[in-house]
């Protein structure tokens, strides 16, 4: 069985980020994002190619951080 297949590459086992071919300063969507982040570099497409889980993540870290500062104000005020 033949396989048209090139395991030949360096580049090819090791993280995404590396890759020549990966970002060309080209943007990335907030999956690729959530995707590099979540793997550590390690591959850009985990998530799928749908845009709501990269849109989920994103709203969550900003929920995160605007009930942060709400519940920083209020407790320092009160005391």
């Amino acid at each position: 069985m033949t396989t048209d297949f090139d395991f030949s590459s360096k580049e090819l086992f090791g993280p995404v980020v590396f890759r020549p071919s990966f970002n060309q300063a080209e943007a990335i969507n907030a999956n690729q994002a959530w995707s590099l982040f979540f793997t550590a570099g390690q591959e850009d497409k985990r998530l799928g190619f749908n845009a709501e889980a990269g849109r989920l993540f994103t709203n969550l870290l900003v929920a995160t951080a605007v009930s942060g500062v709400i519940g920083a104000a209020i407790f320092t005020s009160v005391g």
